[in-house]
């Protein structure tokens, strides 16, 4: 397997640092790059695909117009900014035979990642407090989830990752660099952070406590959600108990699917010089394409109201073109 890498090349003057980020490849494009690049494609294609339409059946089906189901539509959309913000980048890359990418839009790419990987806990947490107050506060729901609280948890998931990773790049961006190769196919914060010639305490500290806020908190909070939501089940009627977990399975799944791939790829970043590098791929395709491409189909598949909204939906669109072709043979 050829080896993938990230290489920093720099001209230095009497003023100041030109630093472009190279994406370096061993040796021209072969198979396995027209095959990872086949593959990511067809992904991403697919991603595309499935979060639009799982977004457009919300958006168009008004009994969609639901706490449970407006979280949904958001964790699609964010899944379609986190791949974006990488995927094309990384396709090119797999095409030509020199790979570079810019510094500030290596940065950039961290921004995207980072946030779309904390903006994605943050919905996941909030979509288990939906099923939590759903669940066992089943009489209060319509009070607690307001269109006010909707919005307001909303507004908490994008706007603090942003501020938060925010402060965290313009750290970054101030780190004095002296090492030139990231061993992965896009840019993380830590992978940068450990190209720097000096260690920086409170960088180091304040990554340590977005790692707490927007990673073990909601981890926390979604396992607290469960175990309140089993102990109300374990208390319910058989078919309560079906119902609850008809409801929660998809977000169960979802939930575990993302925690492992961030898990794997911190793992990665702390012991990259000692794994093998084709790992690389592994944590790629894991952490930026799957994610994204199964939230939409988990619920789609689980989820029974869905998929007969998608069904209707379908036979609705195809009647009406029929309707138009008949109209224009009739005239």
């Amino acid at each position: 397997m050829s080896t993938l890498s990230f290489v920093f090349t720099d001209s230095i003057n009497m003023l100041n640092f030109n630093i472009t980020l190279i994406f370096l490849s061993y040796g021209p494009p072969g198979p396995l790059n027209y095959a990872v690049f086949f593959v990511t494609l067809l992904t991403y294609l697919a991603t595309l695909f499935a979060n639009l339409l799982l977004m457009l059946v919300i958006y168009l089906d008004t009994s969609f117009h639901k706490p449970m189901y407006v979280f949904l539509f958001n964790l699609a959309l964010n899944g379609l900014i986190g791949s974006s913000a990488v995927l094309p980048h990384i396709m090119n890359n797999l095409l030509v035979n020199m790979k570079f990418i810019s510094f500030h839009y290596c940065l950039f790419q961290v921004f995207c990642v980072t946030t779309y990987g904390a903006c994605a806990y943050l919905i996941l947490m909030v979509m288990a407090y939906d099923r939590y107050v759903a669940i066992c506060k089943p009489l209060q729901y319509h009070n607690i989830m307001t269109a006010m609280k909707v919005r307001l948890l909303l507004g908490i998931t994008y706007i603090f990752p942003i501020c938060f990773v925010g402060i965290q790049i313009h750290l970054t961006s101030q780190m004095p660099l002296c090492r030139y190769t990231i061993n992965k196919l896009f840019c993380d914060n830590l992978a940068v952070v450990n190209l720097s010639c000096v260690k920086s305490v409170f960088g180091n500290l304040y990554g340590i406590a977005l790692v707490v806020i927007f990673v073990v908190f909601p981890l926390l909070f979604v396992v607290m959600s469960y175990v309140k939501i089993l102990l109300v089940s374990l208390k319910a009627s058989a078919n309560a108990k079906k119902k609850a977990l008809k409801t929660c399975l998809p977000h169960l799944i979802t939930f575990i699917n993302f925690s492992s791939a961030t898990l794997f790829s911190v793992i990665y970043n702390r012991l990259n010089y000692y794994l093998p590098k084709e790992l690389n791929v592994f944590l790629f395709v894991h952490f930026i394409l799957i994610p994204p491409l199964l939230h939409p189909i988990i619920y789609g598949m689980k989820t029974e109201k869905i998929s007969q909204s998608f069904i209707k939906l379908l036979h609705k669109r195809v009647f009406a073109l029929e309707f138009h072709f008949q109209s224009i043979k009739t005239i």
